[in-house]
Order: C-alpha cells, then sequence, then structure tokens
C-alpha cells in the first residue's frame, strides 16, 4: 500500500503559518481600511447631495419668513406674535449672533454654513438678512430630516462593501497562495531528497554495522580500537539518522501495534546503545529510573527516546551531564548543555528547524517525537536556558 503524505508536509512549518497568517493579517486590515475610507467618502457625498435638495426647499421657506417678518417689523406695534409655519421652524439672530427669538427643536446653531444636519437629525439653513427686521441678521429655517438618504447610503455601503471585501479577501488567498508556494515546493523537494536518502543509506550502513560487530578487538592494538570506537560511533549516530529518515517515509502513518510496555528497560537499553557516542564527549548519564508503562509501539517510543537522548549528547557540553528521570506517567531529559532562548522554543519541534548549524541532522528528530507524542495524548513540557541546557519532560 502506497504511504500517505506525512502531515508535515502538506501543511506549513509553524514558522511559515505565522509569516503567512502575518501576510493576510496585515492584507485584510489594508483592504478593510481602503474599504472604510471609501466609505466613508461615499457618505458624506450622498449628504451633500442631500442637503443640496433640501436647500431648494429651505431657501423657499426663508423667502415666506422674511416676508411675515417684514410685515411684522413695519406693524410690530399691532401684531406681536412670531410668525410660524407648519412646514418647519425658525428663529433670528442679531449680528453678533446672540439669539432674538427661537422655536427651533435643535440647539446646535452654525453660522459658518449656509445648509447643515445637526447631530439630533434636523437640516438648518441659514438666511443672512439684507435688512435688519427686527433687529434680525440671521434668519435659521429648520425641518426634521426624514433619513431616506442615510438608510439608502447605508444599504449601498453595507452591499457593495461586503461584495468588495469578498473579492479582495479571495484575490488575498491567491496572492497567499502564490506567497507560500516557493516554502511548499521546497518542502516537497526536502521530502524527496529525504526518502531517496534513506534507500541509499541502507545497504552501506549495514554493512558497517555488521562487519564492526564481527570485529574481535581483543586481537588488535588499543590505536586500532580507538579507531573501531570512532567508527562505531559514526554508524550509530547515522543509524539513528537512518531510522527517523525510515519512521517519517515508511512507518510514520502506518497502522501501530500497540502494547503495554516497561518503559525503564528500554530507556536502559538505548543508554548502552549511546553510550560510545556519550563518552565520546565525556558525557555521564544520571539515572533516576521508578517503574512505569505506557501503552504505546515499541518502535514509536524508541524514536521518541533515541532521538532525546541523541540530541542531549549532541548539544552538550564536553563533559556535561543528561539526567533521565523516570516516574509514574512521567520522563524527564535534561542536559547541560547550550540551551536555547524562549523565543526559540516554540519552533523547536517544527520539521527542518535547526538552530545550531554546527550540528549535523536534517532538523527531524524533535518533528518526530512531537508527533508520536500528540498521536498518543503525551504532553511536552520544554523549559530552556542559554548556555545552562535543557530539559524536556513528557507526561501522559
Amino acid at each position: 500500500m502506497r504511504a500517505s503524505k506525512n502531515r508535515d508536509t502538506n501543511s506549513l512549518l509553524k514558522s511559515e503559518k505565522i509569516s503567512l497568517y502575518r501576510f493576510i493579517i496585515i492584507y485584510i486590515l489594508l483592504v478593510a481600511s481602503i474599504i472604510a475610507l471609501i466609505s466613508i467618502f461615499y457618505y458624506e457625498s450622498q449628504k451633500k447631495i442631500a442637503l443640496s435638495g433640501k436647500r431648494a426647499i429651505l431657501s423657499t421657506y426663508a423667502y415666506d419668513q422674511i416676508k411675515k417678518l417684514k410685515t411684522l417689523h413695519h406693524y410690530f406695534d399691532e401684531r406681536k406674535e412670531y410668525p410660524r409655519n407648519e412646514s418647519f421652524k425658525s428663529a433670528i439672530y442679531d449680528i453678533e449672533f446672540v439669539k432674538i427669538f427661537s422655536i427651533l427643536k435643535s440647539p446646535e446653531v452654525d453660522f459658518t454654513r449656509d445648509v447643515y444636519r445637526t447631530k439630533d437629525g434636523y437640516v438648518h439653513y441659514v438666511k443672512m438678512l439684507d435688512e435688519y427686521y427686527l433687529g434680525a441678521k440671521y434668519l435659521f429655517i429648520e425641518v426634521k430630516d426624514d433619513g431616506i438618504w442615510i438608510a439608502e447610503a447605508w444599504r449601498n455601503i453595507i452591499f457593495y462593501s461586503g461584495i468588495s471585501f469578498l473579492l479582495l479577501s479571495l484575490s488575498g488567498i491567491f496572492l497567499a497562495k502564490v506567497f507560500v508556494r516557493p516554502m511548499r515546493e521546497s518542502i516537497v523537494l526536502l521530502d524527496r531528497f529525504i526518502k531517496d536518502t534513506t534507500h541509499e543509506l541502507n545497504t552501506p550502513l549495514s554493512a558497517i554495522l555488521a562487519n564492526v560487530e564481527m570485529i574481535d578487538q581483543s586481537k588488535i592494538d588499543p590505536e586500532d580500537q580507538k579507531r573501531i570506537k570512532r567508527i562505531v560511533i559514526a554508524a550509530r549516530t547515522v543509524s539513528v539518522l537512518y531510522k527517523d529518515l525510515t519512521y517519517i517515509t515508511l512507518e510514520a502513518d502506518a497502522k501501530s501495534d500497540d502494547k503495554k510496555i516497561a518503559l525503564g528497560p528500554i530507556i536502559e537499553d538505548r543508554i548502552e546503545y549511546f553510550d560510545l557516542l556519550a563518552k565520546s564527549k565525556n558525557i555521564s548519564f544520571v539515572l533516576d529510573i521508578k517503574n512505569s508503562r505506557i501503552t504505546i509501539n515499541k518502535n514509536k517510543i524508541i524514536r521518541v527516546l533515541d532521538n532525546l537522548i541523541s540530541n542531549a549528547i549532541k548539544y552538550n557540553k564536553r563533559g556535561g551531564k543528561i539526567f533521565i528521570t523516570l516516574k509514574k506517567n512521567m520522563l524527564a531529559v535534561e542536559d547541560t548543555g547550550v540551551g536555547m532562548s524562549n523565543e526559540d522554543i516554540p519552533y523547536m519541534f517544527d520539521r527542518y528547524m535547526r538552530f545550531n548549524e554546527s550540528e549535523g541532522g536534517f532538523g527531524i528528530g524533535l518533528s518526530i517525537v512531537n508527533k508520536i507524542a500528540q498521536e498518543y495524548n503525551i504532553s511536552i513540557d520544554v523549559a530552556s536556558t542559554k548556555n545552562q541546557g535543557t530539559r524536556i519532560v513528557l507526561t501522559w
């Protein structure tokens, strides 16, 4: 059966996702800002059109009111009632903007504009008088704004803004896909390279390990024994990488044969496997192993242990220590190595992520650990300090 593509290939790495999300957020904010500015401009233009339409009617009302004020002015001794009209309200002010008389509903008056809409929904028209009837220089005419233009403007804004936002968002998604395509293609190429490399590694690696194990070291001199140990260390290092590559390309999505496993003996076996590699850097193990069991596929838990231990050796200081603690439902691996910053910790489980270019590998070990942990609901907690070490705790 053909193995399905690894989920890490189908989805972007976390750092790449963050870049993509930032692009989308900036794009959406820019689109929303442009649409908002256009909407404001459209609303103001509709407001001006509506007020222009009102101006003609209000100027007619003002003309009628001026005639009545003129009549009242000339016959003030006989008539003292301010002229009123059911179609509008009015007010008069003197040249110093002091109110003479007003029946306006809205107290908001503005002498700088000839027609405007008040905040409480009225339209005011301001007419400067040529003659001072009753001492008035300014005449205000007021009508209630029916708000029809506002409803129409908002309908158009919501409809066209929605369509524009949808179309521009679809364009943004297309641009985002174009933006991430090179990243995706590079990941696919790297996966293909790993698969090809895995096939090429198998035969020479098996030959090296088989021949080294067949050598009787008691019959060779100490210098040759050192050389053989170096070969064994190198071969086992490559063997861990080969098993990781095999897991990614063949076993990652295969059905698991889970069993309840005692972790203590497996940990001791893996420490013995890495013993030569640890001794090459004068690294010692400090163990605190209690009885603990977990239901998991044996090969998968070995992948987890191998990667945690090999990383603790690889990134440790010469003469450092590795503390391995196993308790009920908890495993902790701590080293005294180079450590990492808090900013790097969220990305340490991304595939192909490497923070130390001087060390070998593809940057896939911890991504395997994370994937297996997610599969079995194992939580991972990481604490790390630069130049002091890293502690990784698994709980289940």
